[in-house]
């Protein structure tokens, strides 16, 4: 990929990543096939925010684990929701922790599919 791509990118989609990974993307980036040029910019990658945002309004319409499911975690979306209707209220804990876990969850989720876009 050129290097004005790979800027490009990088530049607006970089804080959809681990930080730490930014540097791997980019080697990785450099030396792509470029046959998965279009796979890896077209990837619909989560805005973290965004998930953080439906984390924290979830619980108030009373729709928890939609922001798990959002980011592949279906099972810990259906826990979620399960433990806060069935377990009495306990799953709010998890609800309230998930404002501080969705962030990193939903980057390293991106990560994982762009490593997937490049072919594995």
């Amino acid at each position: 990929m050129e290097a004005e791509k790979i800027n490009l990118f990088i530049s607006t989609k970089g804080d959809y990543f681990p930080s730490d990974a930014i540097p791997m993307m980019r080697e990785r980036l450099e030396h792509m096939n470029p046959d998965y040029e279009l796979a890896v910019t077209s990837v619909s990658y989560l805005n973290p925010m965004l998930t953080l945002g439906i984390s924290i309004g979830q619980g108030f319409i009373g729709l928890p684990g939609i922001d798990r499911i959002m980011i592949g975690q279906t099972w810990l979306g259906i826990g979620k929701f399960a433990l806060t209707w069935l377990g009495c209220g306990t799953g709010l804990i998890w609800w309230i922790a998930d404002w501080f876990l969705i962030v990193p969850a939903t980057k390293q989720r991106n990560l994982e599919k762009f490593i997937q876009a490049l072919g594995g």
